[in-house]
């Protein structure tokens, strides 16, 4: 996440993806190019650009004779999406309990009493994250010190498994509880015991996703 804005289509690239994935363009609308164009004040070219990059974050499609759509979260989908990160973050987990410092690892503790400290969290109301270094995920992942996952996992797939998290799971019942699973995962890491974390984080992210899949039902 970091530095990402350093050209006019970067700029409108973050802009449109933050929207897409906090709900403010809705799943599954129409994109509009000239509309955009003149709220974003770039060139259609321009725009072009940061379209392409969505689409390859998947938060947009193309489709022959419809033109470009926002993405629709399914259950199909998450499925899918979660069986991928299950796999993919409790190998970032096992990885890390070797690769990250502990300095490193002091940080996402530290990191952990920050996100502990919002009224949201301690009263179980809501648990929102924001991107990048202020996620607990994203700094895991960061801390496998393994160059594919991290792209894999901070790139092509972190803003589409964030929609799912931001707009279906960071609030309800299950706040506490995740909460309480992070602190577990870091404690595992830190004990150098990568077969714990890994366990404890594939079970986490199963339970985020059944806490998901029922607000579809």
């Amino acid at each position: 996440m970091e530095n990402e804005v350093k050209t006019a289509s970067d700029k409108v690239f973050v802009d449109i993806r933050q929207a897409i994935v906090e709900g403010e363009i809705a799943q599954g609308s129409k994109i509009s190019e000239p509309e955009l164009s003149k709220k974003h004040q770039v060139s259609r070219a321009t725009l072009r650009e940061a379209l392409n990059r969505l689409e390859s974050c998947h938060l947009i499609e193309r489709k022959a004779n419809v033109g470009c759509r926002v993405i629709s979260l399914t259950p199909e989908k998450l499925d899918e999406i979660y069986q991928v990160r299950s796999a993919l973050e409790g190998l970032a987990c096992r990885l890390a309990a070797t690769n990250m410092t502990d300095d490193e690892i002091n940080q996402v503790k530290a990191l952990l009493d920050d996100h502990l400290s919002t009224q949201r969290v301690r009263q179980g109301e809501s648990y929102y994250q924001e991107e990048g270094d202020l996620d607990f995920h994203y700094r895991i992942i960061k801390g496998s010190k393994n160059s594919h996952l991290i792209n894999l996992l901070c790139n092509e797939l972190y803003q589409l498994v964030r929609m799912y998290r931001v707009q279906m799971g960071m609030n309800g019942p299950r706040v506490s509880k995740a909460f309480d699973e992070h602190l577990a995962i870091i404690n595992a890491i830190a004990a150098r015991d990568g077969e714990l974390a890994e366990l404890l984080m594939k079970r986490h992210i199963a339970a985020s996703g059944s806490n998901i899949e029922r607000k579809f039902q």
